[in-house]
């Protein structure tokens, strides 16, 4: 990406926003002039992010939401574009997993939770704001995947089986939207150091795991792609495989 790329106060919405990659995300944005949505259910950790935004020289505000809940996103939707009267880029970033055991170990009511946040909630909100962008004939929503989408996931089946549909939704969703200069984009990460998960990925060495940085590079190479191109799929994986 070039020091001159800028998104020109574009609104981006960025959900998981109050920690790790989504955070990473939402200051790498705000950082190339884009106006910072930061979605996420802890008001407290999402206002510590947009004030470091907001004194690194960012615009941000903070939308405190439970993306498993229906009425709160198209509440959401509706708070920002009634504002904003736009949404060009979405990024769907939001994540939880579950790696304690084989599959039929696995409680019901956690495989709801997953299946809630890493897949229904990136449903509703492309039918939250995919409507404003066709309407401008512009917008970019990004998807963070990861490579458990691609792979088998011992002791993960449930996390990997989320982004496997999270994958093929997306995918299809590019094709029906792409007609209306709407882009859509997968970004699969490897092992991060986040406390996402076990929270193992943070104690890995600075080869071993991909920095939340690396990701928001790469969405933000997404964000200013040229409008006559975009990039559908980003497979990313640490220097140093464990």
């Amino acid at each position: 990406m070039t020091e001159t790329a800028s998104l020109n106060r574009q609104i981006a919405v960025v959900t998981g926003a109050s920690r790790g990659i989504g955070a990473a995300i939402a200051h790498k944005l705000a950082s190339l002039g884009a106006h910072t949505i930061l979605v996420a259910r802890d008001a407290r950790r999402l206002q510590t992010v947009a004030d470091e935004i907001t004194h690194a020289g960012g615009s941000a505000e903070c939308h405190p939401c439970d993306l498993t809940d229906p009425v709160e996103i198209k509440g959401l939707s509706q708070q920002v574009l009634r504002k904003h009267q736009r949404c060009e880029i979405l990024v769907n970033n939001a994540g939880i997993g579950w790696f304690k055991g084989p599959l039929q170990t696995m409680p019901l009511a956690d495989w709801d939770d997953i299946v809630a946040i890493n897949l229904r909630a990136p449903y509703l909100m492309l039918r939250a704001f995919a409507p404003a962008m066709i309407e401008a004939r512009r917008g970019h929503i990004i998807n963070i995947s990861s490579l458990a989408g691609k792979n088998p996931v011992p002791n993960g089946a449930a996390y990997a089986a989320s982004k496997w549909g999270l994958n093929g939704m997306m995918i299809s969703a590019a094709e029906e939207l792409r007609q209306y200069q709407v882009r859509v984009s997968l970004v699969a990460p490897g092992s991060v150091r986040t406390e996402f998960g076990t929270g193992l990925s943070s104690e890995r060495s600075a080869l071993g795991a991909i920095a939340p940085e690396d990701i928001a590079d790469i969405v933000a190479l997404l964000a200013t792609q040229a409008d006559q191109s975009f990039i559908s799929e980003v497979l990313v994986r640490p220097t140093l495989k464990k």
